[in-house]
């Protein structure tokens, strides 16, 4: 096992790697902004070193500074967390250029399946299902020819990104393209990389991905997640598992297995299915990295993913075997993000006076925020996730319910989501499971 892990990332999930290095007796090195000095992954770290200002690109991004820092301080790994250069085949490289293990997927596998047209490639060749749709589009000539043969509505999507970023839903030729222009300079302004394909666009799907873990010979699953809660493609409310009749979760799974075997995944993994009202399932992405949403997964299982990828990348290989890993019971995790739903969920950045998380039995919460804390405008607005499991999904959402109920994160103008997803939790059409990706926009328009 490593020695001192260089921990590439901020907020709740800097905390949660650190406190699976700890368990795992690693010792911890944390790199913040002068933005995140006064953080709890900060605070906690057995080091910190600064790597600059607030801005990510100067910061979280700045390859050169991280290196050094993992350098100075006699890190022989690096884990990257999700965002920033989790994704990033050429940091991942660089990183063992210096003889620096990253802890994640090997360049190659980011390479063939970062990339979201040539992870639909690699899928046809694999023989998993993937949605009607192009490689990366050349011009809005090639654009307006796909979309014509393949039939409307589609969707754009960036090649290099996710998180929504990049994406426009176009009904009809007129609209396409000037939607093909926003989405590349949207792709380009969020991932420096401006191109983007296009794909039918399935109408009320869920939103189901498939957890994996390989060690570059073998790969298991760990079941599966609804992530239909969202808006503009962020994911707001996830749940494992999915409310999904067995023979389509078994398909679902095991074509996620076929997938990532087919190219010799290495490390924690996830991959995204569309299915549609028929139980039709279609591969649209992996994400090459550890998901904001891996608690819930932990929760059925009993599996620590983050120490799972400590183990593979430390060359101990996968020691999960597939006929170990049962799900039990349901798991639940929403985000608390500071935004304001009333506003159109408009960013809420203020100082935190009164924080009271829940507590219970069957319940989590990873946060790196604490009483005094000052949320900062940089970066992402989630500042913790509340995840509860119980012994089926009612009992889950009561729990949650009650959680939410103790839930107070308080300060002057300070708004949290949490009274949406209270909202959520008591909606008819969420707790019978009639969920799809667009159940904020037809059931909670008000």
């Amino acid at each position: 096992m490593f020695k001192k892990v260089l921990i590439a990332n901020r907020g709740e999930i800097a905390l949660r790697i650190l406190r699976a290095a700890r368990e795992l007796g690693v010792r911890t090195v944390v790199v913040h902004s002068k933005a995140d000095a006064d953080s709890l992954p900060v605070l906690l770290a057995d080091e910190a070193i600064c790597i600059g200002p607030a801005s990510p690109q100067q910061s979280y991004l700045n390859i050169p500074n991280i290196l050094s820092a993992a350098i100075i301080s006699g890190a022989d790994a690096i884990h990257p967390g999700y965002g920033f250069l989790a994704e990033n085949a050429q940091f991942a490289e660089m990183t063992a250029e210096h003889g620096i293990t990253f802890i994640g997927p090997t360049p190659e596998n980011m390479r063939m399946l970062g990339d979201k047209a040539t992870a639909r490639r690699i899928a046809r060749e694999a023989g998993v299902p993937i949605v009607p749709g192009t490689d990366a589009l050349g011009s809005v000539e090639e654009a307006l020819a796909a979309a014509s043969e393949i039939g409307y509505p589609v969707i754009l999507k960036a090649s290099a990104g996710g998180g929504g970023r990049g994406m426009r839903v176009v009904h009809n030729p007129e609209d396409l393209e000037n939607a093909v222009l926003q989405a590349q300079e949207e792709a380009r302004a969020a991932f420096g990389n401006p191109e983007i394909y296009l794909e039918k666009y399935v109408e009320e799907p869920k939103h189901v991905e498939v957890q994996v873990l390989g060690d570059g010979e073998r790969v298991v699953h760990l079941w599966e997640r609804d992530c239909s809660i969202q808006r503009r493609h962020q994911k707001l409310l996830e749940e494992a598992p999915s409310i999904l009749p067995g023979e389509v979760r078994e398909g679902l799974v095991s074509a996620a297995v076929k997938l990532a075997e087919h190219i010799g995944y290495t490390s924690a993994g996830t991959l995204e299915f569309l299915v549609d009202r028929e139980g039709h399932y279609y591969f649209i992405e992996m994400n090459t990295r550890i998901q904001v949403e891996h608690p819930v997964t932990e929760m059925i299982t009993g599996v620590d993913l983050v120490a799972e990828q400590f183990r593979i990348a430390a060359g101990e290989g996968l020691r999960l075997h597939q006929e170990e890993i049962e799900a039990h019971g349901h798991a639940i995790e929403v985000r608390i993000n500071a935004e304001d739903p009333e506003r159109n969920f408009r960013p809420s950045i203020g100082k935190i006076e009164t924080l009271l998380w829940p507590g219970g039995n069957g319940v989590r919460i990873d946060s790196h925020v604490y009483t005094g804390y000052q949320i900062p405008s940089q970066y992402d607005s989630l500042i913790g996730k509340v995840i509860v499991w119980g012994a089926d999904r009612e009992e889950a959402i009561r729990r949650m319910k009650r959680a939410l109920a103790e839930t107070v994160v308080d300060g002057p103008g300070l708004k949290t989501t949490v009274p949406f997803h209270k909202k959520v939790l008591d909606n008819a059409f969420f707790r019978r499971g009639a969920i799809y990706t667009n159940f904020i926009a037809r059931r909670m328009s008000e």
